[in-house]
């Protein structure tokens, strides 16, 4: 049906610009003098265009888009170059065109438009920004080319297909990650150390590396080797931790995203292994490893997730955190404080392992009244609940964070 309005529009401007010509030339034959001549001669020019654009084809067009790269951070600057090549040096009076992008970017973040004077030239070119990238996994689909006369009356426009794709993943902000807790050896301290080990039990041995102990030193292995060696121990507790990550509907759920991805990057670089459960559209769950492609994975998947859940978080740790078998930490990032959530997050540290609620907070948000006595049931109940705000990841593990 579209295609039919297009066509009888067109056939209409034609009919137009046919009967503009017959117009002016019978007022010329019928007033005759300067004027009316000089009326229709003037025109001529102007309808033979006309004529000639109304028969141009853009097929023999071709549209690029350079994009530097394809990998991003959320808040990162993108520059966008289109480059347009013709076929012909046909005379246009000008040329629009248009890199169509989705809904997710803001039409206040950029101007990706572009009325260019094309004149006889066979390639053109511009350039536009996006200042400020959301996070997500973006493709840029297709660019609309316009040209047109300069009386308005024939207009051409052609959408090229050119897809490119980049994945935005979520900012993330430098995080000193300790250990709250020790397994064997119950405790409060947070531990600066990298990994702590049991030394009475040696589980194998490696290679000698700056910092390990003079007793540490297989002195079997180093003579066989020729090379130092020291004892490989069992460690002596559990670094593991799985965060579990609220996907309700929030204004904050950018800072969520943002702060898990700090918290999951600290963990792995301190040496430990870390797992990850959401639960938006569908539910997705990462097993816990540690290593560079476990965080690569955990990144991708947090840059294309959406506020979309409608199951609570408490029933989230319900259904999901029973399955876990292993003792290990469990923390929880979420906007939202409730009774049932601390309820379910004591359950299941009493058996499982310790659990941390990350409260996520905008700048300067103060906690409610009722959040405060909520707080207080939890550190009654052997849940610590850690305050975030927009802005102060850093003091994640501080002793300043503990409420």
């Amino acid at each position: 049906m579209k295609k039919i309005a297009i066509f009888f529009k067109k056939v209409w401007k034609f009919t137009v610009l046919l009967l503009l010509i017959l117009l002016t030339f019978s007022y010329a034959m019928f007033q005759g003098g300067f004027v009316s001549w000089f009326l229709f001669y003037s025109f001529l020019p102007f309808a033979f265009y006309c004529l000639a654009l109304s028969f141009y084809s853009l097929k023999d067009m071709m549209v690029i888009r350079e994009i530097p790269k394809s990998d991003y951070n959320a808040g990162e600057p993108l520059k966008v170059k289109i480059t347009l090549r013709r076929g012909s040096s046909f005379p246009l009076f000008y040329l629009m065109a248009a890199d169509q992008l989705r809904e997710n970017f803001s039409p206040l973040q950029i101007n990706q438009n572009a009325l260019l004077i094309a004149g006889l030239k066979k390639e053109l070119s511009y350039e536009y920004t996006i200042d400020e990238l959301p996070r997500g996994e973006h493709l840029f689909q297709s660019i609309k080319v316009r040209i047109g006369d300069p009386l308005g009356l024939i207009e051409k426009e052609k959408v090229f297909t050119v897809e490119n794709k980049i994945i935005v993943y979520p900012a993330y902000s430098e995080l000193l990650y300790r250990p709250l807790e020790n397994h064997y050896d119950q405790g409060m301290t947070a531990s600066r150390e990298r990994v702590q080990r049991d030394t009475s039990i040696a589980i194998g041995v490696r290679d000698y590396q700056p910092g390990d102990r003079f007793s540490w030193i297989n002195w079997k292995a180093t003579a066989k080797r020729n090379e130092i060696m020291t004892k490989e121990f069992e460690q002596r507790q559990s670094h593991d931790v799985f965060v579990v990550m609220d996907c309700v509907p929030d204004p904050r759920f950018e800072t969520i995203v943002s702060f898990t991805a700090s918290l999951l990057r600290a963990v792995l670089k301190k040496g430990a292994q870390t797992g990850l459960l959401t639960t938006s559209q569908e539910r997705a769950s990462f097993p816990i490893r540690g290593g560079e492609p476990h965080l690569q994975q955990l990144f991708y998947h947090l840059a294309r997730i959406e506020a979309r859940s409608v199951s609570s978080l408490e029933k989230v740790l319900e259904m999901d955190g029973l399955f876990i078998q292993q003792t290990l930490s469990f923390m929880v990032v979420t906007a939202q404080l409730n009774k049932p959530l601390i309820e379910k997050a004591s359950f299941l540290g009493r058996r499982k392992g310790s659990t941390t609620i990350f409260l996520i907070k905008a700048e300067k948000e103060s906690p409610t009244e009722n959040e405060r006595s909520l707080i207080a049931i939890a550190n009654a109940r052997g849940v610590r609940i850690i305050m975030i705000h927009e802005g102060d990841f850093s003091l994640a593990f501080s002793e300043v964070s503990f409420r």
